[in-house]
């Protein structure tokens, strides 16, 4: 028998919580609208980036760490920004491998109860609300994706990010996928995709699936030479900047 009965959480989520007040969504929507501009001023200035994701978890002494400080002062070699998601972890060893070697250093950190703090090695950063935002501010400054090994969130970017390459919202930009023994399992998972029809062949070509850094950089320089021309970003008013 339908009633009309509500169900009660016990604790209040923070948001996406269904059906509210109407005021209350439209000051949803109007903070949803504040933290892009929130993002879009911060980050207007910082020049093409190249973002790295990777997990916020592994220490200063794990192999991991060591590949993404690498990364970072490769990308910064390149002359591009390295942006991340701004945490600890692989987050900050690109952050970190950029900033110790002269490079444009950024980050989108996320507002968590735990495990997410800004990294000590960015030249420039902000804190978001909500994961949808940062990600689209994740995405929009970059020419290449680099994605090392993660959790949840990584895998959620990363695609997220080859979705919008595959569908053409953004650009056929380089994806790197860093670590070949741990997402041996993803890339064996994409090939049963092809078998079964659900992506096509040509759909795996948007990746780069490696352990060199060198490979790496060549498949990003390669791209970004054919289809750009990098210069540098000229700071001009905005906004009442």
């Amino acid at each position: 028998m339908h009633t009309n009965n509500k169900i009660i959480p016990a604790k209040e989520p923070v948001y996406l919580d269904g059906p509210r007040k109407r005021m209350n969504e439209l000051y949803f929507a109007w903070d949803i609208f504040i933290q892009f501009i929130k993002g879009f001023r911060t980050l207007h200035f910082v020049g093409p980036c190249i973002t790295v994701f990777g997990s916020a978890r592994f220490k200063e002494d794990h192999p991991y760490y060591h590949s993404a400080r690498a990364i970072g002062k490769m990308i910064a070699e390149l002359g591009f920004t390295t942006m991340t998601g701004g945490g600890p972890g692989i987050m900050e060893a690109a952050n970190r491998g950029a900033f110790e070697n002269g490079g444009m250093s950024v980050g989108c950190n996320i507002k968590l109860p735990f495990e997410q703090h800004p990294n000590p090695y960015m030249n420039k950063w902000l804190t978001i609300n909500y994961f949808f935002v940062r990600k689209v501010l994740l995405v929009k400054y970059s020419y290449a994706f680099i994605i090392l090994p993660g959790g949840f969130g990584t895998m959620d970017e990363l695609f997220e990010t080859i979705t919008l390459v595959q569908t053409k919202v953004i650009y056929d930009f380089p994806i790197v996928i860093f670590g070949k023994e741990y997402y041996a399992p993803m890339m064996k998972m994409i090939e049963e995709m092809i078998n079964q029809g659900t992506i096509s062949a040509d759909d795996k070509k948007l990746i780069l699936y490696t352990d060199s850094i060198d490979e790496a950089r060549s498949f990003i320089s390669k791209y970004v030479r054919k289809n750009f021309v990098v210069k540098p970003h000229v700071h001009k008013w905005w906004l009442l900047e």
